[in-house]
């Protein structure tokens, strides 16, 4: 087969862009084998999710005493590369703010993953992130299995670097894609500038035919989609619509997602009375977001941390302006021109930003709209990005 994707949990309805990757790779006639660390707990919504569950080979499934008996196999069978990848370990697991104890687990998938890759003819595997996958790609590694890259997105991976092995992960990949400029500038300051060859920016992207361009309606509904937690800030969007009422009694608040969040907002929203602006519609299938989004005015997200949302992309090709925060990535994407970008944590300037929004004429947001469909179109389509990301893949020639 050639190429696999190595992620910790897969699928998420929060991840849909791994899919959409694995697709553009496979649309492009390179097959690609499908393994995770763990399942989700929870059932996709979408088809297509529920429809990758059965193409994926889950690494944790195989149980404990399956995995501790591969182990020692590989201990009597390549004694090498077990001390080697060993070493390795260990120095991951003695890292300043490093937990040791999982490492040992990281070793055991790593040996069922190099195994399960020779018997299926794999000479590259690629991670997303570089917390668990990546760490295990690089174990596999060193026990002699196949080369690995990983993409790195931020930001919760890029808070400590060091506890996360990032130099090292960097030294034996074959590449890294960054997500962003402002994610390869922190790994280059986390690496010290070493390997800077190899850390290409390589963007999230969707399948533009998806989101057709449409106008933005006449009503007052903002739009927001993502899982409901703390990082996300949906209770500061609450916060700052709730004096909007009195001035737009037509305002509604929908929230595309699921999440630990969701009885506080609901609380916050009772608080404040609410009720009949606010809802909380749960997760919903791509097509469901597809629809969300067309039925809204503009979109919201005033997140505290991300890397490049996907939703802001959906969003801009679908013609629809975007309030958002000044954070990591964000700005790489989203300015005046397209939507209106205020700091982090500052309700009143996202209050002031969601009322200028909603007093716009439709043919001022149309415009926004439109200028953000082209920005998607030219850095974010997921059929280049996925040939670009293909262009970085050792040939498998690189392995006989």
């Amino acid at each position: 087969m050639g190429l696999a994707y190595l992620m910790n949990t897969y699928p998420i309805t929060s991840t849909t862009f791994v899919r959409r990757e694995i697709h553009a790779h496979e649309a492009a006639g390179v097959p690609v084998a499908r393994f995770a660390i763990r399942d989700w707990a929870e059932v996709p919504v979408d088809p297509r999710d529920r429809d990758e569950v059965g193409k994926t080979t889950y690494i944790l499934k195989q149980g404990a005493w399956a995995l501790a008996g591969r182990t020692l196999s590989e201990m009597v069978t390549n004694p090498l590369g077990f001390v080697r990848a060993t070493t390795t370990m260990l120095h991951l697991a003695t890292r300043p703010g490093s937990t040791g104890v999982k490492h040992v687990a990281y070793l055991m998938e790593a040996v069922f993953l190099k195994q399960a890759t020779k018997a299926q003819g794999i000479y590259h595997v690629h991670a997303h992130f570089s917390t668990n996958s990546a760490a295990v790609a690089l174990l596999s590694r060193r026990l002699g299995g196949p080369s690995y890259s990983f993409t790195a997105h931020g930001p919760d991976e890029f808070d400590d670097p060091a506890g996360n092995g990032l130099p090292m992960k960097v030294e034996y990949a074959a590449f890294v894609a960054a997500i962003t400029d402002y994610a390869r500038e922190v790994i280059l300051t986390a690496t010290g500038g070493k390997g800077a060859h190899k850390v290409h920016v390589v963007r999230c992207g969707i399948d533009l035919d998806e989101f057709n361009l449409t106008p933005p309606p006449e009503n007052r509904r903002i739009v927001c989609v993502g899982r409901l937690c703390p990082a996300k800030a949906q209770a500061l969007l609450v916060e700052a619509v709730a004096p909007l009422v009195k001035d737009f009694p037509n305002l509604e608040l929908v929230f595309i997602g699921d999440g630990e969040d969701r009885a506080s907002i609901e609380s916050r929203v009772a608080e404040l009375g609410l009720e009949n602006h606010v809802t909380l519609a749960g997760w919903g299938t791509g097509e469901d977001v597809r629809a969300a989004i067309r039925g809204a005015r503009i979109c919201a997200l005033p997140s505290f941390a991300e890397g490049l949302p996907i939703v802001l992309m959906e969003s801009l090709a679908m013609g629809r302006a975007v309030v958002t925060t000044k954070i990591t990535g964000i700005p790489e994407l989203v300015d005046d021109k397209v939507g209106w970008v205020v700091a982090a944590g500052d309700v009143p300037a996202l209050q002031n930003a969601v009322a200028q929004a909603l007093s716009a004429d439709t043919e001022a947001l149309a415009a926004l709209g439109a200028t953000g469909r082209a920005r998607v179109a030219q850095a974010h389509d997921q059929t280049q990005n996925a040939a670009k990301l293909r262009t970085l893949f050792p040939d498998a020639r690189d392995h006989l």
